[in-house]
C-alpha cells in the first residue's frame, strides 16, 4: 500500500462488490472527436492537461481490492498520452488485475502493446470510424490518425491479442459499417462494435445538426447488423442499442449483452475525484469525493448516490423503462446517460424513449397490461 494510504475497512458480507474500475487517466485528448460524449480537451503533445498521478492510481488500488475489485479498465481521454503508462501497466501486472483499455491507437507503440499483453485478461478496444483515413481522419480531426489506429492494431495482433474495433456510426461513416468489418478480418481483430452518438457533450451538436442516424435508422441498422451482416463473417459483431430491440437469439449470446455493469463500477477522473463515471467531468453531482481525503470504502458503502442507484434499480426506473421486460438486466442503458440529459437517475433512455413515442418499442418486451395491474 502506498505512503499514508487508508486501510480500507471489510467487506461487509451483505455488502456489493466493487468489481471494476474506470481510469480516466487523462484530461486531454490527441484526438478531437466530432462525437466525443466527454469532450475531453485537445492536446496532441500530451503536455498541457492533469493526468492522474500514479501514486494516486496505486492508492485507489490498494484500497479497492479489499472491496472485491478484479479488473480495472483504463481510459480517457486518451490513456495512452499518459506520460507514466508504462508505470501504470506494470501496477495492473504487478496486482494481477485483469484489464480492459480503450483507446484511439495513436500512441499504440509495439512495446505498449507487449506490456498491455502481459497483463492478466487483456482486453483492448480501439476506434476506428471507417475502413478509409478520409472517413477516420474527418471524424476524429486529426489527419493521419487512421494510419496510426491501423499501426497500433497490428501491434496488438502481433502481441498476441484480438483487439475490438469500435465504430460510432453517424450519417457520413454509416456505409463504412460493412468496410470496417472486412479491414478487422484483414487486420486479425476478435470483433466489431458499432456505438451510438450519444446525445451528450459533442454528440449534442451531432443530434440536433441531424448528423447522428435516427431512432428508425439505427433500428434498421442494428437489425441488419445482427442478422445479415454477423452471418457474413467469424468476428462477433455488437450493435449498441439497448436490449430490447435485440433477437432473442442475440441476448443468449455474449454478442447480446449490453449493461455497463453499473451497480459493481466505480470511476475516478485524472483530477483524483471519484465519481460515477467520467460524466463527472460535466455533472458535477456525480463527483463523489478525492482520492486519499476520503476513504474509498465510505465512498462505496455510504455515498448517497450509490446508495439511491442500489435500492431503485431497477424498480424505480421512469418512463418506458419502467415497462420494459428487459429492466433488470439492461438497468436503464446507461445512467450518466440519463441523468446528464433529464437531472434524474431514473430517467428513462432517450433511445427507448424516443422509439415509445414513435410507436417502434417492441411490444414484446414491454409488460402485458394485466401484469401492470
Amino acid at each position: 500500500m502506498p505512503p499514508g494510504a487508508a486501510h480500507a475497512q471489510p467487506q461487509p458480507e451483505a455488502g456489493p462488490r466493487l468489481a471494476q474500475f474506470y481510469f480516466y487517466l487523462t484530461e486531454g485528448c490527441n484526438c478531437a472527436c466530432r462525437h466525443c460524449w466527454l469532450a475531453p480537451k485537445f492536446d496532441p503533445e500530451a503536455t498541457r492537461y492533469p493526468t492522474l498521478p500514479v501514486a494516486a492510481f496505486e492508492r485507489v488500488i490498494a484500497e479497492a481490492l479489499p472491496l472485491g475489485l478484479g479488473r480495472v479498465k483504463l481510459t480517457g481521454g486518451e490513456p495512452l498520452m499518459h506520460p507514466d503508462i508504462g508505470d501504470l501497466l506494470a501496477v495492473v501486472r504487478r496486482e494481477d488485475l485483469a484489464l480492459t483499455v480503450e483507446t484511439n491507437g495513436l500512441r499504440l507503440t509495439e512495446a505498449l502493446a507487449d506490456a498491455i499483453a502481459g497483463c492478466r485478461q487483456p482486453f483492448v478496444s480501439v476506434s476506428l470510424d471507417g475502413a478509409e483515413a478520409g472517413y477516420h481522419d474527418k471524424v476524429r480531426g486529426v489527419p493521419g490518425a487512421f494510419d496510426l489506429a491501423v499501426a497500433g492494431v497490428r501491434h496488438l495482433v502481433e502481441a498476441g491479442l484480438k483487439p475490438q474495433l469500435i465504430l460510432s456510426v453517424m450519417r457520413d461513416n454509416v456505409g463504412q459499417v460493412e468496410p470496417v468489418v472486412r479491414l478487422a478480418e484483414q487486420l486479425g481483430a476478435g470483433s466489431v462494435k458499432f456505438n451510438l452518438i450519444q446525445p451528450t457533450e459533442r454528440g449534442v451538436a451531432l443530434h440536433e445538426q441531424g448528423d447522428s442516424l435516427t431512432v428508425p435508422e439505427l433500428i434498421d441498422l442494428g437489425r441488419w447488423v445482427e442478422g445479415d451482416l454477423a452471418g457474413s463473417t467469424e468476428l462477433a459483431l455488437h450493435f449498441d442499442y439497448p436490449r430490447a430491440f435485440r433477437s432473442l437469439a442475440r441476448l443468449a449470446t455474449r454478442g447480446g449483452q449490453g449493461s455497463c455493469g453499473i451497480l459493481g463500477i466505480l470511476g475516478v477522473l485524472a483530477s483524483g475525484q471519484y465519481a460515477l463515471c467520467g460524466i463527472g467531468e460535466s455533472v458535477p453531482e456525480l463527483l463523489f469525493g478525492q482520492v486519499g481525503q476520503v476513504p474509498l470504502a465510505e465512498v462505496w458503502y455510504q455515498h448517497p448516490v450509490l446508495l439511491a442507484l442500489r435500492d431503485g434499480l431497477p424498480g424505480k426506473l421512469g418512463g418506458i423503462c419502467a415497462e420494459c421486460l428487459q429492466k433488470s438486466d439492461c438497468l436503464g442503458s446507461c445512467i450518466a446517460q440519463n441523468y446528464y440529459r433529464a437531472k434524474d437517475l431514473f430517467a428513462p433512455y432517450w433511445f427507448c424513449e424516443e422509439a415509445d413515442q414513435l410507436g417502434l418499442f417492441p411490444a414484446s418486451r414491454r409488460v402485458p397490461v394485466a401484469a401492470k395491474g
